[in-house]
């Protein structure tokens, strides 16, 4: 065994009290703080990033196609699309597209007894795939489509419901805003289900309930539309494949992300990467700092023992590595014991959900949490290795302790 490692061994494992068993406990303690502290903030950044995306692209897809109007906001009616199956068969041909939907959006008051609400009524065909939304849907059912002119249906958001008071299967009446003409057409519609997305925007916003009412509204042909809604494979790929998407679109018509329709919602989760890189900044400090304080304090205890080393031949390099390989047991037992502890405590609110937040303000009910284990393996490697090379610089005082005046050193 190296001699070096041996006494290292014999140091760091030495049962007697002394000053420096604090400061090393101390070190260790930050160690397992920071390592926790990190990978615990990276999986509620992941879980803060993935679970609000998601919630946005399952109620309107990750991107959106629609006439090209540049002085029309894109959340507002929309000016008629007539199907075309060229561009619906080039739009599947494109990488990572899953599901293109039909959709058509247009203002209403929902009304029931004197309470009344403002909100935005979204058509959707009978081939609209509901799975992306199964899991906001609280009460009821989604819409059943028949051979009528158009389902006489609808499903409210749980805030719309409970400012108007009514419950499944109560009758609501719903008057369409015809701006242009500058009347209301009236119509009565079930409610079969209720839904929650936690998110402000949408649930204070919109209804959903049959395109072919729209159609008929508007006075469109059966073949016309508001837009699609598209689905793609991989949401990291949205910005690229809306560009090329962008590209191979007609001229009048115009493809936008949902990061670009609702800027706000993502540059929130933005700055979650800030608050996160502080985070690591901040706990890599603190874990250096305690680790190089302890050093420090370890070589001074030592200073005897480096003078005898000295006397009897050992180099420079040779003590300074006892030192290190002692330092080296403190941060692999801290980095260690902080990766239980981290995954420990994110695994727990997992499972549990122990950790609750205001959803109005989070969009989420309790804190959403993602594990990546590489990145789990990135913070405990990056941790040891930034550390080991810190612990180098204080080792340097070994090279001015005189042999002669360390022993008599008290």
């Amino acid at each position: 065994m190296d001699i070096a490692v041996a006494i290292a061994k014999r140091i760091a494992f030495n049962a007697s009290q002394s000053f420096s068993r604090f400061i090393i406990r101390l070190a260790t303690a930050a160690t397992v703080v920071s390592v926790a502290a990190m990978i615990i903030t990276l999986a509620f950044v992941n879980g803060f990033q993935k679970t609000v995306s998601e919630k946005v692209f399952s109620f309107w897809g990750h991107i959106r196609v629609q006439q090209f109007e540049p002085s029309k906001s894109l959340v507002a009616e929309e000016t008629p699309l007539e199907k075309n199956a060229d561009v619906l068969s080039i739009l599947h041909q494109i990488p990572d597209v899953g599901t293109i939907q039909s959709f058509a959006t247009k203002s209403a008051v929902l009304q029931k007894g004197s309470n009344i609400e403002g909100v935005l009524f979204k058509g959707v065909e009978q081939d609209y795939n509901f799975s992306h939304l199964q899991a906001f849907l609280k009460q009821g059912r989604w819409l059943q489509y028949t051979d009528e002119l158009y389902s006489r249906e609808i499903v409210l958001s749980q805030p719309v419901a409970e400012q108007l008071q009514v419950k499944i299967n109560d009758t609501v009446n719903i008057h369409f805003i015809d701006a242009a003409a500058g009347k209301s057409n009236f119509r009565r519609l079930r409610v079969t289900g209720i839904y929650r997305t936690g998110i402000e925007e949408y649930d204070k916003l919109f209804v959903i309930g049959d395109l072919r009412l729209v159609q008929r509204l508007n006075n469109w042909k059966t073949s016309q539309i508001g837009g699609y809604e598209i689905f793609i494979n991989d949401y990291h790929k949205m910005d690229t494949v809306n560009t090329v998407m962008y590209d191979l679109l007609p001229a009048e018509w115009i493809s936008r992300s949902v990061r670009e329709i609702y800027p706000n919602i993502f540059d929130w989760l933005n700055i979650q990467d800030v608050n996160r890189n502080v985070i690591f900044v901040v706990m890599s400090l603190v874990a250096i700092i305690n680790l190089v304080t302890c050093l420090l304090i370890l070589v001074l205890e030592r200073t005897r023992m480096v003078g005898i080393l000295k006397a009897v031949g050992g180099r420079n390099w040779l003590i300074q590595k006892i030192f290190l390989y002692h330092a080296s047991f403190i941060t692999i037992f801290g980095v260690g014991l902080g990766l239980i502890v981290g995954v420990g405590l994110c695994l727990l609110q997992q499972y549990t959900g122990f950790i609750r937040l205001d959803e109005s303000a989070y969009y989420v009910s309790q804190a959403p949490v993602q594990i990546v284990w590489w990145q789990v393996v990135a913070i405990c490697l990056g941790t040891t290795v930034v550390c080991f090379f810190a612990l180098i610089i204080p080792t340097l005082i070994v090279r001015s302790i005189q042999p002669v005046k360390a022993i008599q050193f008290r």
